[in-house]
């Protein structure tokens, strides 16, 4: 692990503790998938962090962080705002994140230095651009 993404996930340390707990409180366990399922069919975007650098809306999303911890949690941060918890999960190859609601989303591309998604709702798709946090200051 490089030094710098050392650095960045010693500073998010405590939101992922707190997307732990948040994680704990309210799922059960009957209702979290194996971990080896997990790491199998998503394993290239979970545990890393990922930092916005394009939104199809066009908003200032650019430089939000996200981390999609392995125990379901959804963590995210803005320089702009207080973190944020969710949830997601991987089942039968479909992706859904759930901040308010659960929304399914589309893996348009998952590489080493990009993670791109399409998140549907009742409105126009949000397609979200990240890249390993360490890359983009």
């Amino acid at each position: 692990m490089s030094r710098r993404l050392t650095n960045i996930l010693r500073n998010l340390a405590p939101i992922a503790v707190a997307g732990l707990l948040f994680t704990i409180s309210v799922q059960s366990a009957s209702a979290q998938r194996p971990l080896a399922e997990t790491r199998a069919a998503a394993g290239g975007f979970v545990n890393k962090v990922w930092k916005v650098s394009k939104r199809s809306d066009g908003t200032s999303g650019v430089g939000t962080l996200y981390v999609f911890l392995s125990g379901g949690a959804l963590a995210i941060t803005s320089p702009n705002s207080k973190p944020t918890f969710g949830s997601w999960k991987y089942t039968s190859g479909v992706l859904t994140m759930v901040e308010d609601v659960p929304y399914k989303v589309d893996v348009l591309r998952l590489t080493r230095n990009e993670f791109k998604i399409r998140i549907k709702s009742p409105r126009e798709p949000l397609t979200i651009t990240f890249v390993p946090a360490a890359r983009l200051r």
